[in-house]
């Protein structure tokens, strides 16, 4: 089996974009979520929280031609694996163009707006306003398709449109076809475009928070007082190499990947199952060669809903089998559904080399229903540690855990 390593990463999160800015926010406890007034048009919608990335535009050498079949989930999408590629080294380098260079990316679904066009087809038996490219931006491959012709990527392709792991599916798969020596580079992720119809699904679920007078205090991941997620958005790209590969070309190496597991639960669309969530965790440490007893830290998927908190923290509580340090980085960004995976794969990459870990802010009293952990709090907390695990959990009962490992 080939060994796995990170040598380029980008994000594009409500937060900021690049982990300087990132970073910033982190450590100043600046929230993402805000109060979108566009959504008060919606008769029926309770929520009107969400988590935009401000200020994203169309990069200006992005021309007409190359853009034309990219809604801003695309858009963001290629934004970030361009940055991605330009950080590992990799932008315009001919083995993009070799075929050993895949893609493994995600999305809930693709562009919102496409789909209306669709929709008013049906509803009102009229073509206008589709187009060739309609579909293209519909489609829930659009984001991995739209960076595979953008890069003149010719290897295997894995579209993962798993809602909430599409994007760690995503960094999971690409480690796969690496470790199993079918592709020497990878571009691996995940990305979503905030839209009030995918506020509206977990709105029917009563599974929102409908704090709108007060954005700044919610969501609240694990707190008593939690009321439920928030929809974000965003984009984020790794680049995974072969261990020899990026040796031999002199490449700046951020991490190893050595764990990977992913499971379902088999029981119910909705309904999380801290068993098989543990089963899932469980089998990354299990091929990583270590225990609970080697990681340092734990990104929380987090989404500040009843069961999901109660059922993930007992999960990792289970397969930890001692309280380990943990926190949310949704609680800043808001739920960014298919990119949710890699961004929170990339800032615990980051916070490992840098030895700082982010608090969940808005936790003010942990909910006596969830496991005993260390819940990271206040002003975050110092940790020096080798390993890291990110783990998330979707619709439909679909669980992932990946350990990332430090290298010097």
């Amino acid at each position: 089996m080939k060994r796995v390593v990170i040598t380029g990463m980008a994000g594009i999160s409500p937060i900021g974009q690049g982990w300087d800015a990132v970073s910033f926010s982190l450590h100043n406890r600046l929230t993402g979520v805000t109060y979108i007034q566009d959504w008060d048009k919606y008769e029926g919608l309770e929520t009107r929280l969400g988590a935009p990335v401000r200020e994203f535009k169309k990069p200006v050498h992005y021309d007409r031609k190359r853009t034309r079949s990219m809604g801003r989930v695309s858009l963001m999408a290629v934004f970030a694996s361009e940055q991605a590629l330009l950080d590992a080294g990799l932008l315009d380098d001919p083995v993009l163009k070799s075929g050993s260079v895949g893609i493994s990316y995600g999305s809930s679904a693709g562009t919102p707006a496409a789909m209306a066009d669709f929709g008013n087809m049906l509803l009102n038996c009229r073509t206008d306003g589709l187009n060739a490219t309609s579909y293209i931006k519909m489609m829930a491959h659009t984001a991995a398709v739209n960076i595979s012709v953008f890069f003149r990527v010719c290897g295997r392709i894995y579209t993962t449109s798993s809602a909430c792991t599409s994007g760690s599916q995503g960094i999971g798969y690409a480690y796969e076809a690496i470790r199993n020596g079918v592709q020497k580079i990878m571009i691996a992720g995940g990305a979503e475009e905030l839209c009030a119809t995918e506020a509206a699904v977990f709105d029917t679920l009563y599974a929102t928070s409908t704090k709108n007078d007060s954005p700044e205090t919610s969501p609240r991941p694990f707190d008593k007082y939690r009321d439920g997620l928030v929809i974000g958005e965003g984009a984020g790209t790794l680049i995974l190499e072969d261990y020899e590969h990026a040796i031999a070309r002199g490449a700046k190496i951020y991490a190893e990947v050595v764990g990977f597991g992913t499971n379902s639960d088999g029981s119910h669309v909705t309904q999380p199952q801290s068993s098989t969530m543990g089963v899932a965790l469980q089998q990354a440490m299990c091929q990583a060669g270590i225990n609970g007893n080697d990681i340092g830290y734990v990104s929380a998927h987090g989404t500040a809903t009843d069961r999901g908190d109660i059922a993930e923290s007992h999960a990792t509580y289970n397969a930890f089998g001692r309280p380990v340090a943990i926190s949310s980085l949704k609680s800043y960004t808001g739920h960014t559904l298919g990119a949710c995976g890699v961004l929170e794969a990339w800032a615990s990459i980051q916070m490992m080399r840098d030895g700082w870990f982010h608090p969940t802010i808005n936790l003010s009293e942990v909910d006596r229903d969830c496991a005993d952990l260390e819940y990271i709090t206040g002003n975050g907390r110092r940790i020096d540690t080798e390993f890291v695990m990110s783990n998330n959990f979707a619709f439909g009962g679909i669980n992932t855990s990946l350990i990332f490992k430090r290298l010097e």
